[in-house]
């Protein structure tokens, strides 16, 4: 009976001092392309894109199946992101990305414990 109360405690003792691996961070930004039946000439500045408009564009973390939602980001009011993650393959995609028509290509990305990748996404609405 000790024995195997003894043999537990070592079980439950050796779980317990396993550590997963250390987070990676993904980075990113993220461009609106939102094009006019006049585009503005080259020497004409372009006007900056509102703050607000990057939060009707939230990002979508999936694992590498594609399926399974593991988070979701949100641009900040330049355009930039970024989501600690533990190490393994993933997919970033525009939420409503199909529903919305959006033309954006889903990135396939890889994080690794301790580094930054950088993961860009242009979306273009379709808005002409």
């Amino acid at each position: 009976m000790y024995l195997i109360a003894a043999c537990l405690s070592l079980v439950l003792a050796g779980i317990s001092s396993v550590r997963a691996a250390p987070p990676g961070l993904m980075e990113g930004h993220l461009k609106i392309v939102s094009l006019k039946q006049v585009e503005v000439g080259d020497e004409m500045p372009r006007p900056a894109v509102p703050a607000e408009t990057y939060a009707e564009y939230p990002l979508i973390i999936l694992s590498q199946d594609g399926i399974k939602e593991i988070s979701r980001v949100i641009a900040d009011e330049n355009g930039n992101y970024h989501a600690t993650l533990p190490p393994g393959d993933y997919i970033l995609d525009v939420q409503g990305r199909v529903p919305k028509r959006l033309r954006a290509r889903p990135q396939q990305f890889k994080v690794v414990s301790n580094q930054t990748v950088r993961v860009d996404m242009d979306i273009d609405t379709g808005i002409r």
